[in-house]
């Protein structure tokens, strides 16, 4: 592959049987390290899921030595450019799961998941008036981006997406359900419980959302927004065609396609925030936050008491103006 950056980011998953997960995950990051890779690994006895970055010579010697390995000799690795490192460190970690559904009765994507959409199919299917579309994401990588018409479940965490589906049946009964991720990872698992739950018409975005951007004949049309990743890139394109920015700022409702973390250590919550925002809120998303002792903005701006204290009520007094 041709590249005109430094770095690149490999975003790959593989359903396959790894007998001893703890042993596996210690070798691979002694290999990783050694490397020169960072990024995020996670390995289960039902296969393998990871994001990591590095230079063109060192994401080569990766993919050269999974694909040398049987179990991943077919294992199709997603690949970014990039001008520098998406990570800090790297981690490699034994986990129960590859995604965290948490089902009474786990389901094996090489046994039973909804049918494998290119993504001229998928774009074709989501035209279909009989068809929802169901994104598998959690609620603030909807709110950055999603495909047009698509339904937003209200959840947290991809656990919670079987509850609300049950909740909120009637949506998706009679119809061909179209669901989607960022590589494609969650949809193997959770369209096959959908089929197991008893959809009929089931099809899941091969790829995910990243494979849909880079597609030479899609490119990404009927997508707004950016998609999320969970790397310090926060956002990558997808639609080649047209930007539409979906994002809102968490406080005035502009648009806006910037996160950041509450900072408030304890709360941390991420939201959609202009520059200017940020320092008017003192990136806090409650009153609460901005005056908790660990606020990291009033120690990374070395505010005093009284400079917080005279913050906090000149945004109070805006606030009783505009209400």
């Amino acid at each position: 592959m041709t590249t005109s950056k430094e770095f690149r980011v490999l975003l790959y998953y593989h359903y396959v049987t790894i007998e001893d997960p703890e042993e596996f995950a210690k070798q691979h990051l002694k290999f990783c390290k050694e490397t020169g890779l960072k990024g995020r690994i996670l390995v289960a006895n039902e296969g393998i899921n990871g994001t990591v970055s590095g230079t063109v010579e060192q994401t080569d010697r990766y993919i050269e030595m999974m694909n040398s390995d049987p179990r991943f000799a077919d294992m199709v690795f997603k690949i970014d450019e990039s001008d520098k490192h998406a990570f800090k460190k790297m981690h490699v970690r034994p986990r129960k799961e590859l995604v965290t559904l948490r089902l009474e009765d786990d389901i094996d994507p090489r046994q039973m998941t909804g049918k494998y959409l290119s993504p001229k199919e998928f774009y074709e299917a989501m035209q279909d008036e009989d068809t929802v579309i169901l994104d598998a994401r959690n609620d603030y990588e909807f709110d950055l981006g999603h495909f047009r018409g698509a339904i937003r479940p209200d959840i947290k965490t991809f656990r919670d997406l079987p509850d609300w589906v049950r909740e909120n049946k009637e949506m998706l009964e009679g119809k061909k359900v179209l669901t989607y991720c960022t590589g494609g990872i969650r949809c193997e698992k959770f369209s096959g419980w959908l089929v197991r739950e008893g959809f009929e018409d089931v099809g899941q975005l091969h790829g995910g959302i990243v494979s849909y951007g880079k597609d030479p004949e899609v490119q990404g049309e009927l997508w707004d927004g950016q998609c999320y990743v969970f790397d310090q890139r926060i956002a990558v394109p997808v639609n080649q065609k047209e930007h539409v920015i979906v994002g809102r700022d968490y406080f005035d409702g502009e648009p806006c396609e910037r996160y950041v973390n509450c900072a408030n250590p304890e709360c941390n919550r991420q939201f959609l925030c202009s520059e200017e925002n940020e320092h008017k809120y003192m990136r806090s998303c409650t009153d609460e936050c901005r005056e908790h002792p660990r606020n990291l903005y009033i120690k990374e701006n070395n505010l005093t008491e009284e400079e917080v204290k005279e913050r906090i009520e000149k945004l109070n007094e805006e606030n009783t103006v505009n209400a």
